[in-house]
């Protein structure tokens, strides 16, 4: 996948996540950032149980990218003191 279509991913991952976590975007480029990481983290978590990680710019992969963008946020929030929910 080209580094426009992990932008793209990301962007929209990261977004969804924000919504979904903390009912606000965390920002443009945070929503960015956010959901690339999750993509990264999303495919480690779905490899290492048994399943297939980021395939491509699809429907799995989005939700991939969202769930491990869900995950990162949660973890960010508990590092860092903020509330989730």
């Amino acid at each position: 996948m080209s580094i426009i279509g992990w932008i793209v991913l990301g962007l929209i991952s990261g977004f969804i996540a924000s919504k979904i976590v903390n009912r606000a975007g965390a920002g443009f480029i945070f929503d960015i950032v956010l959901g690339i990481v999750g993509a990264f983290v999303g495919g480690f978590l779905f490899t290492h149980l048994g399943g297939v990680g980021i395939t491509g710019f699809n429907l799995y992969s989005m939700v991939v990218a969202v769930i491990g963008a869900i995950v990162v946020l949660i973890i960010y929030h508990a590092l860092f003191g903020r509330r989730v929910m």
